[in-house]
């Protein structure tokens, strides 16, 4: 296992979720970042933000990790769950509310109900 694995995998076992992104989710640095850090941050998701611009080990080692080759990378008790467009389609579905449910992480369901309600 490579250094850049072992800090992905310490990071994705020891936080429910976590979110490999451009920047912080308090100041994502790009607009996919961003989408996926505003859902999170507006369901009130308690998560773990990797900024992989500050690392270029990590930045590198996730793409490989995963085998997914862009960012933000989102990672739900350990499993990989996608990037910006499957996060936004499980979003509109429900289906991210679902994991969530399924993997007792807390979140806010009106919050959820009002991004469908929005973009319905």
């Amino acid at each position: 296992m490579t250094e850049s694995h072992a800090i992905i995998s310490d990071t994705i076992t020891s936080n429910d979720v976590v979110l490999f992104m451009k920047g912080t989710k308090s100041m994502p640095q790009c607009g996919f970042s961003s989408r996926v850090a505003g859902v999170l941050n507006y369901m009130a998701v308690d998560f773990a933000d990797v900024n992989v611009l500050a690392d270029e080990t990590v930045r590198s080692g996730i793409k490989e990790f995963s085998d997914w080759p862009t960012i933000p990378q989102l990672y739900v008790k350990g499993e990989f769950v996608g990037g910006c467009d499957i996060i936004t389609e499980m979003m509109l579905s429900g289906e991210l509310d679902t994991l969530f449910n399924e993997n007792g992480v807390v979140y806010d369901k009106d919050a959820a109900d009002k991004i469908r309600e929005a973009n319905g």
